[in-house]
This record gives C-alpha cells, structure tokens and sequence, in this order.
C-alpha cells in the first residue's frame, strides 16, 4: 500500500529560502536514506513557501485564482513523502522517525488503481498507462 506522510507547513517553512531551507538538507537526507535503504521511498519533496504559489478555487465554471502568501500555514503544505509500507502502522513507525524537533506530519493512503471499477473506460487506460510507464507513478 502507498501512503504520503504530508509535512505540514508552520511560520519557519513559509520564511525559508534557498539557503535556510539547506540548514536541514544534512538531517533530512539521512532520513531519506534510510528509507531508500529500506526500499520504501517512492517519491519525496519539499515545497517552496506560499508567497511563491497560488489557489484556484473552483465555483461550477467559475474560476478565481489567488496568489500568496496564505495566512493560514496549518493548512499548508511543506513537503511530502510517498512511501511503499504494508500496513498503516508500518506507515506511522517510518513517520515518527521524520527527524523534526516540531511540526505535524499527516499520514494519509494513497488509492491504488486496482480499487476502482476496472470495467471504467479511463481507470482501463490508467492501468495500460501504468503498464507502459511503470507502477512508480504516483498520480
């Protein structure tokens, strides 16, 4: 089973910069070594602040986008993981290594294709798209 562990952002992440973010580039590396290592790791990144980004919103056709920063950082983003684990705790046990001195890191499974009606005309071209590029697709 796939899960992300969602590294969710705070006042810290939203300030950082090429070179404060680096700061922790030593620890973090570690970690995700271990999780190569331990052939788990599926794919993992870190984001840069909101002041970078921007939100659609969606209303029927309407569309309204916003650019950031967003006040708001507890439901920001900072980062993520997606890893391989077996079981939920399995999961949990890799997030609770994450080397944080504070933060909240969300653990949430990932559908897999097979979950879905596989007579559907486009989960079928999900599953031949697979097929031809590698289950290592993470979308």
């Amino acid at each position: 089973m796939k899960y992300m562990l969602i590294l969710n952002a705070d006042e810290q992440t939203e300030a950082a910069t090429g070179a404060s973010a680096n700061d922790d580039v030593d620890t973090m590396g570690a970690y995700n070594e271990e999780l190569i290592k331990a052939g788990v790791l599926l794919a993992g990144e870190g984001l840069h602040p909101s002041s970078e980004g921007a939100r659609v919103e969606y209303a029927g056709d309407e569309r309204v986008i916003t650019d950031g920063p967003f006040t708001e950082t507890k439901e920001l983003v900072a980062g993520f993981w997606i890893i391989q684990a077996s079981t939920k705790e399995e999961a949990l046990e890799w997030a609770r290594r994450i080397p944080l001195s504070r933060g909240r890191v969300e653990v949430r499974r990932v559908f897999d294709v097979s979950e879905f009606d596989q007579d559907n005309e486009y989960v079928k071209k999900e599953v031949e798209w697979r097929a031809q590029h590698g289950e290592a697709r993470t979308a």
